[in-house]
């Protein structure tokens, strides 16, 4: 059997509870954007009301990817409970042919580590709503 070391660079849901979020052992209570390319950014978003297509949009262009990296798959974290978005609102992720996946955030944030760590090309939106 072969071993490989885990990647040192790779953001790691280390924890989680009730409107926290902990990546590498720091406690996050607001929404935020990570990804397996090494990405931690905050996401403007508090309310799954307040969802717009831009916030999906802001994914792709005003976050720090790397250049040339795109997303294979965008895990959406719908709050304490699953609610999908409008369609509409995913059609910038949809026109990049970009896979995009709804889940409770909890669930998404478990998802997040098996992809990440598959290394797969994974962009997570998490919201923490407040």
């Amino acid at each position: 059997m072969k071993l490989h070391a885990d990647k040192p660079d790779l953001h790691t849901i280390t924890s989680y509870g009730d409107g926290w979020i902990a990546v590498n052992g720091q406690r996050h209570a607001h929404s935020l954007v990570l990804s397996s390319s090494g990405l931690l950014v905050p996401w403007p978003c508090t309310r799954f009301e307040d969802l717009s297509a831009a916030h999906f949009e802001q994914l792709l262009t005003d976050t720090a990817l790397p250049p040339g990296w795109l997303p294979e798959l965008v895990l959406f974290g719908s709050g304490a409970r699953l609610r999908f978005v409008r369609p509409a609102l995913l059609q910038s992720l949809i026109d990049r042919r970009i896979g995009v996946e709804t889940m409770d955030t909890l669930a998404a944030c478990r998802t997040h580590n098996i992809l990440a760590g598959e290394g797969r090309r994974v962009l997570t939106a998490l919201l923490m709503e407040s």
